[in-house]
């Protein structure tokens, strides 16, 4: 009886949209999805082929733009699936699996953030030490330790969730597999797991957030102390796009994550969901762009290299044309 009612797959119920707007809905998603891809892609491309971007601040944002790639390719493709399909299904194994990748993605954006804040942290408190203490090695070692530890630090909860059944319900109030909402419709007592979700949840968020304020806290203590408005101005501009990202991201994931779960309306955590889910990867590399002067420089550069290529290509078109006629004449 039980092996019969086991479910195989889970309904992803999404957002109620109203009929006959699903074809907007989606190319607004798509149209950011896109956007987003496109973003991180050109920030990848300038740090790797520009020689002035070879710093360990654009070595981590990188790094982020990497992770903001598939962050957002873990529930968009799906989420995109499901708006224009009637059945919005998911096999057990795959949710389990989007949760996973989410939460690993989600982690490793937390310890990158808070790594970023304390390279600025070095940066302008301690300048003559900054190259020799940030050096290659120590970035490498940075990047790749934020990586294995959410890799790593997710496997137990990955472990408990494959062990789970479920045998009732096969509706998922999300728009895609989030931890709570699958905890939800288990038929097995999910209270330990769930306190033991919500102990990683406030230990890795809190602890990278308190070390980022921190590191802001000495930060602004130094500018502070600067003579000249000029300078205060010039080292404060180096960290606004990052505080800016912080911000963002940390106040939509304590809305979700670090509250108890007694009382939740999922409609409203939906809500917040697109924000850290959707809309912050579309952001950061707006911001990282905008708000740093270093790389809106840049892409001046290469527009105005690019469209001087373009017009000698097109110059040395005619100019063959001119000879082909003229030969032939």
């Amino acid at each position: 009886m039980f092996n019969e009612s086991r479910v195989t797959e889970f309904l992803l119920v999404g957002f109620s949209i109203i009929h006959g707007a699903q074809v907007f809905i989606f190319f607004l998603f798509l149209l950011v999805y896109i956007s987003t891809l496109l973003g991180n892609i050109l920030i990848i491309t300038l740090v790797m082929t520009t020689p002035q971007f070879k710093t360990p601040m654009y070595f981590f944002l990188c790094n982020l733009s990497f992770m903001e790639i598939w962050y957002t390719s873990v529930t968009l493709p799906k989420m995109l699936q499901d708006i224009l399909s009637e059945t919005r299904l998911i096999s057990v194994t795959g949710c389990i699996a989007q949760c996973y990748f989410f939460f690993v993605l989600g982690g490793t954006e937390n310890y990158f953030l808070a790594v970023m804040a304390y390279d600025r942290y070095l940066a302008i408190c301690n300048p003559l030490r900054y190259s020799s203490i940030m050096n290659r090695v120590l970035c490498c070692q940075f990047a790749i330790g934020c990586w294995i530890c959410s890799i790593v630090g997710s496997l137990l909860p990955l472990y408990w969730v494959c062990t789970l059944s479920f045998c009732g319900s096969n509706q998922i109030n999300h728009f895609f597999c989030d931890m709570i909402p699958l905890l939800n419709i288990s038929c097995t007592d999910t209270s330990k797991l769930k306190t033991y979700f919500f102990i990683i949840a406030w230990t890795v968020i809190f602890s990278c957030l308190f070390f980022t304020i921190l590191s802001y806290i000495k930060i602004i203590l130094t500018i502070l102390k600067i003579p000249s408005s000029s300078g205060k101005s010039k080292a404060f501009s180096t960290c606004v796009s990052h505080l800016t990202v912080v911000v963002i991201y940390y106040t939509s994931v304590i809305l979700i994550y670090v509250r108890s779960p007694k009382g939740q309306t999922f409609e409203f955590d939906k809500i917040i969901s697109v924000f850290y889910a959707v809309v912050t990867p579309l952001l950061n590399p707006i911001i990282y762009s905008l708000r740093n002067k270093e790389v809106r420089n840049v892409m001046k550069l290469v527009k105005i290299r690019f469209c001087a290529k373009v017009k000698q290509t097109v110059v040395s078109n005619v100019m063959v044309e001119d000879f082909y006629r003229k030969e032939s004449l």
